[in-house]
């Protein structure tokens, strides 16, 4: 599964007390994903804020309400730890996209 020599480009948005993270596999930035209407950017611009380790990649899935997540790695690393499920997963251009909301009661 998720090893540490693996790595991601993470962006990470501050709001209230929200965290958001748009995170994925470091091999497909710069990439364009093309399904019917659906264009999905991985563009250095957006996803590289900065490229982060598997141990940052799980502390950020942790933290964060809301999660947008492509790749294999990173899905499944989010689906390891829990936050979501298999069944949860989309698939642009045979790469897995995966969106995490995490709902709080207070």
């Amino acid at each position: 599964m998720c090893r540490d020599n693996q790595t991601f480009a993470a962006r990470t948005t501050k709001y209230s007390d929200s965290l958001m993270i748009s995170v994925c596999d470091a091999g497909l930035v710069g990439k364009t994903l093309h399904h019917g209407e659906i264009v999905l950017s991985l563009s250095e611009d957006y996803f590289q804020e900065e490229v982060i380790g598997v141990n940052k990649a799980a502390d950020l899935l942790k933290k964060c309400s809301i999660a947008n997540l492509v790749g294999e790695k990173i899905v499944a690393l989010a689906i390891s730890m829990g936050l979501a499920k298999e069944v949860s997963v989309k698939r642009i251009c045979g790469i897995p996209f995966l969106m995490i909301f995490k709902f709080y009661h207070s």
